[in-house]
C-alpha cells in the first residue's frame, strides 16, 4: 500500500496546482467585485452611494441620508415613465441639478445620454416630485401656530397667529420679447427676475408659497394678489424685515389683518410707536426666514427663460414647480447638521395619500411629516 509520502510527484504537483487555481479564482472574483463597484459608481447607478456614506448623499442631493433617498424614490417610481435612465439615475440627475446647478451638457456626459434627454428627464422628474411633495407646504391650524410660538413672539402677540413674509427673486435670462422684458425687469436686482412670496411660521416652516410674479411687481402687490391674506383671520399678525415699504425708523413691518364689511381682507400697519416696542424681534424674524435658497444652487444663478413659461395645459411653470420642490424639501428634511431633529421626526412618520393623475387610484407613500410649525 502506497503512503501519502510515497505518492508520485505528479499527484503532488496536481494538488499544488489546485491551490494555485483556487487562489487565482478568488483573486479574480474579488477584482471583478471591485470593478463592478467602480463601474456602478461611474455610471451613477445603484452603487453610486456605496462609498462615501451619507456625506456623499447630502453633497449631491441635499437629502440627509441614503434611506431618505430610497424612500423618496419609492414614492416617485409609480409616476416615472420609462426612459434611457433607470428611476434611481433620473432622481439622482434631477437632485444633482437642483443642488449643484450642474450644466446640462455636463450631466449628459456624466450619465452618457444626450442633452435633450437630460432636459426631458429633469422636467418630468421635477413634475413628479411636485406631485408627491407639494403637500409638505401646508397652512397650519391656528392652534398649532399658537402652541409652537417661541416666548419672544408669545410675549409680543399672545395667542394671535403670526406669519413672517418675504419676497425672494430668482434671476432669469433676458426674455425674448419687449413685453416680457418689461414685466420681469426688477429695479431692486437690476436684472430680469421672477418674484415669489413666501410665508413662514416663527419656527421657520414654509406654510405658503405663491406662484411666480414678474420682477416688476411691487412687494405689496404680491401680498394682496397671492391669496395669502385670505388664509388669515382678523387680528392675525404679518411680519417682515425687508421690502413692503417698511415703517421708517423701525426696520420691520408689523401689520394686522382686518376685513371690510364685504369680507375682503386688508392689511393695516401698526403704529410705528407700537412696532418699536417689538423691534427686538427683527433678528428672530430674519432667522426664521433662513437661507434655504442657498442650499439649492440652481435658484442662485440665472435660470433659463424656458423655465418661466408654462407648458400647454398647465398653470404652473417649471420654475414654480422647482421652487415648490425646494421649499418642500426644506420642510420635510431639516438643514444639514440638524441630524438629531431629523431622526426624531423620522420616528413619527405619517402616511400621506396622493392621487396618481390619470390612473384613477390612490397611492400610499410613507414620508416624514413637515417640520413642526
Amino acid at each position: 500500500m502506497t503512503t501519502v509520502d510515497e505518492q508520485p510527484p505528479r499527484d503532488r504537483t496536481d494538488c499544488d496546482m489546485c491551490v494555485l487555481r483556487r487562489d487565482e479564482i478568488n483573486r479574480l472574483l474579488e477584482e471583478n467585485r471591485r470593478l463592478k463597484q467602480q463601474l456602478a459608481a461611474a455610471k451613477f447607478s445603484q452603487g453610486f452611494f456605496a462609498s462615501g456614506g451619507d456625506d456623499k448623499v447630502r453633497y449631491y442631493t441635499g437629502l440627509p441620508d441614503y434611506t431618505t433617498f430610497t424612500e423618496l424614490l419609492t414614492g416617485l417610481q409609480p409616476l416615472m415613465a420609462a426612459r434611457a435612465l433607470k428611476p434611481f439615475q433620473m432622481l439622482l440627475l434631477t437632485l444633482m441639478r437642483l443642488r449643484l446647478d450642474l450644466p446640462v451638457v455636463h450631466l449628459a456626459n456624466l450619465f452618457v445620454v444626450s442633452p435633450p434627454t437630460v432636459y426631458r428627464i429633469f422636467r418630468e422628474t421635477v413634475s413628479s416630485l411636485h406631485t408627491v411633495m407639494t403637500h409638505a407646504i401646508a397652512w397650519p391650524e391656528r392652534d398649532a401656530v399658537a402652541k409652537t410660538l417661541t416666548q419672544p413672539f408669545r410675549d409680543a402677540f399672545g395667542d394671535k397667529a403670526v406669519v413672517i413674509v418675504d419676497v425672494f427673486e430668482i434671476v432669469t435670462e433676458k426674455p425674448p420679447t419687449a413685453e416680457a422684458q418689461a414685466r420681469t425687469l426688477s429695479t431692486r436686482k437690476h436684472a430680469h427676475t421672477v418674484k415669489y412670496l413666501v410665508a413662514v411660521t416663527p419656527k421657520g416652516a414654509t406654510c405658503f408659497l405663491s406662484r411666480g410674479f414678474g420682477g416688476s411687481s411691487r412687494d405689496k402687490e404680491l401680498l394682496l394678489e397671492s391669496g395669502l391674506l385670505g388664509r388669515l383671520r382678523p387680528g392675525d399678525v404679518v411680519l417682515a424685515y425687508k421690502g413692503f415699504d417698511l415703517q421708517p425708523g423701525v426696520g420691520m413691518l408689523c401689520a394686522e389683518v382686518r376685513h371690510w364689511d364685504n369680507g375682503d381682507p386688508q392689511l393695516v400697519a401698526r403704529d410705528a410707536k407700537k412696532v418699536k416696542k417689538i423691534s427686538h424681534l427683527r433678528s428672530d424674524v430674519k432667522r426664521a426666514l433662513g437661507s434655504w435658497c442657498q442650499k439649492y444652487k440652481l435658484l442662485s444663478g440665472a435660470v433659463p427663460v424656458t423655465m418661466t413659461a408654462a407648458q400647454e395645459g398647465e398653470e404652473l411653470t417649471l420654475l414654480d414647480k422647482i421652487v415648490t420642490v425646494c421649499c418642500a424639501c426644506m420642510n420635510i428634511y431639516p438643514a444639514e447638521g440638524n441630524k438629531e431633529e431629523y431622526t426624531a421626526e423620522k420616528q413619527n412618520k405619517k402616511t400621506i395619500h396622493f392621487h396618481l393623475k390619470g390612473r384613477g387610484k390612490k397611492k400610499t407613500y410613507l414620508i416624514p411629516p413637515p417640520s413642526s410649525f
